[in-house]
């Protein structure tokens, strides 16, 4: 028997947290998570191809428009990829929610990155949403919350070169 842990337990790690088993639907969520975020993090955003709706809508942070598509969302992060650097990245505090054929994923994040001309240390929650099709869960919606970040201008020549 599967039991969903309590939203105040940190984190899921590898189907477990604290002695408590990921529901089987819960993981698969987390699973495509996991994927979009390895897509981007790992420099080939295009992979992350499968698990976008072609519809999928992006609010940025503070709720200032929207962004529509599949293929704009990618080339959003493909070009982040190409003009920044990661120096330090980290997830905690995920959460899953499943009601249906509807599941609701955040988690903190903080990352440490550098362009040519900056350096930016920025935290916030990202909020994703997932509709299940045809037996798969794809993204549908998602949005950055209290996001908060620090920029500094870069002062080595180890700066990303600029574009």
């Amino acid at each position: 028997m599967s039991i969903t842990p309590p939203a105040w337990l940190p984190a899921y790690n590898a189907g477990r947290v604290m002695g408590y088993e990921m529901s089987d639907t819960h993981a698969e969520v987390h699973s495509v998570l996991a994927s979009i975020n390895a897509a981007w993090r790992e420099g080939h955003p295009s992979s992350m191809l499968e698990f976008l709706h072609p519809e999928i809508v992006m609010v940025p942070p503070g709720f200032k428009g929207t962004v529509r598509g599949r293929d704009i969302l990618i080339s959003s992060f493909e070009e982040f990829a190409k003009n920044a650097k990661v120096l330090d990245y980290e997830e905690s505090d995920e959460r899953i929610d499943v009601i249906g054929e509807c599941a609701i994923a955040s988690f903190h994040f903080r990352m440490l990155y550098e362009r040519a001309a900056y350096r930016e240390d920025c935290s916030g929650r990202d909020l994703w949403v997932f509709a299940r099709q045809n037996g798969r869960w794809i993204a549908v919606w998602r949005a950055m919350l209290e996001l908060q970040a620090v920029r500094s201008p870069v002062e080595t020549s180890e700066a990303v070169a600029a574009a």
